[in-house]
Parts: C-alpha cells; sequence; structure tokens
C-alpha cells in the first residue's frame, strides 16, 4: 500500500516511515513532484493538517494521502509556541532561533511543563479522518543533544531525564506524540485495507 505524505520535512517522513509496517510505504511530496511550500495559514492544528492535504490532493493525480501538523504548546506561555512552532522566532524557520526565544520567554518561569502535539488528516475514499498524538513533558533550561529536531533539544518527556535530542529515533519513537497519532493512522489504514 502507497500513501501520500503531504510534508517536505525529510526528518517527519524519517520518524514516520520508520513506524510504519513494511506493506505501507510513503510517497513523499519530492517523489510526486510538488517541492513547493504548503501554506499553514490557520490557527490549529486541524485545521492546517486538514488545509495541507487538499492543497496537495488538488495538485496531483493522488486521490488519497495524510498530512500533519505538529506543535509544542507551553501553558506559561499561554500556548505559545503552539501552531506557530515551525516559524515562531520568524520567517526563517530556524530551530536555533525558535529554541532561544521559548528559553528567553521562559527565563523567568518556574513552570517548564509543555507538550507536544501531532494532528493527522488522512483523506480516504473521499472521507476526512483525524488522529491525534500528544507527549507531555518539561522544557529544559539549555539544549541538550544533537538528535531529532526542532525543540527537541530543549524538551525532555515524562518519565524521561534526557531530552529527545539526545534519543535515538527509536528511543524517541517509544514516546513520542508523533507515534501515537501514527499507530493510529496506520490501525485505520489495515482496517481499510482489509475491508477494501
Amino acid at each position: 500500500m502507497e500513501v501520500l505524505f503531504a510534508t517536505n520535512n525529510r526528518h517527519k517522513v524519517e520518524e514516520i516511515q520508520s513506524l510504519l509496517t513494511t506493506d505501507i510505504r510513503l510517497i513523499t511530496l519530492k517523489e510526486a513532484g510538488i517541492l513547493e511550500d504548503i501554506p499553514e495559514p490557520f490557527e490549529t492544528l486541524e485545521d492546517n493538517a486538514r488545509a495541507k492535504i487538499r492543497y496537495i490532493l488538488d495538485r496531483c493525480s493522488v486521490s488519497t494521502g495524510f498530512s500533519e501538523d505538529s506543535g509544542l504548546f507551553i501553558p506559561a506561555l499561554q500556548g505559545r509556541p503552539g501552531v506557530h512552532s515551525a516559524h515562531y522566532a520568524g520567517p526563517q524557520r530556524s530551530d536555533k532561533d525558535n529554541i532561544q526565544k521559548v528559553l528567553t520567554e521562559m527565563k523567568a518561569t518556574p513552570d517548564r511543563d509543555a507538550f507536544f502535539q501531532t494532528t493527522i488528516c488522512l483523506i480516504w475514499d473521499n472521507k476526512e479522518y483525524m488522529f491525534t498524538g500528544i507527549c507531555p513533558g518539561q522544557i529544559t533550561s539549555d539544549p541538550s543533544g544533537d538528535q531529532g529536531f526542532g525543540y527537541d533539544p530543549i524538551f525532555i518527556p515524562q518519565g524521561s531525564n534526557i531530552t529527545f535530542a539526545e534519543m535515538t529515533l527509536s528511543e524517541k519513537n517509544q514516546v513520542s506524540h508523533r507515534k501515537k497519532a501514527v499507530l493510529q493512522l496506520i490501525d485505520f489504514l489495515h482496517q481499510a485495507k482489509k475491508s477494501g
């Protein structure tokens, strides 16, 4: 089974492909010949995920696919960076700048609680399905580790004492928000394959 994944983020492709069973293969946007940036104009992960997959399906010959939108939500910052996580420090989408902005804003804040959320929107047989995964944790005072991407160097998942960026991909996949959403997606695809 081949399924289009509407992203140009190679890190997300690697993470999700590593979680999929061998009978499911991702078709990347690069393979589909779409290299443009996909608009993310909305204020919720659900709306952005929906908009991204519909935008792509309107532009290629594939009728089935999914997109995801993820964000880091910090209650002490009124939920920021949230849906704007990728470009929190500006349109340059710099992980380093985004991390620095969060740490600066949290400098005087004792409450370090945070959570990552991933929401996947799948279009299957012209119907829409949503899958959501959440990973609670804490924000560190300083970045640590060089694995992963985004805010991984400053996020310690609940039950761990190291950041996502200090974990191997397989270790991160044990607890990550993306894994929780992808497992729901995989279960749906397998059920759909059996019934179809």
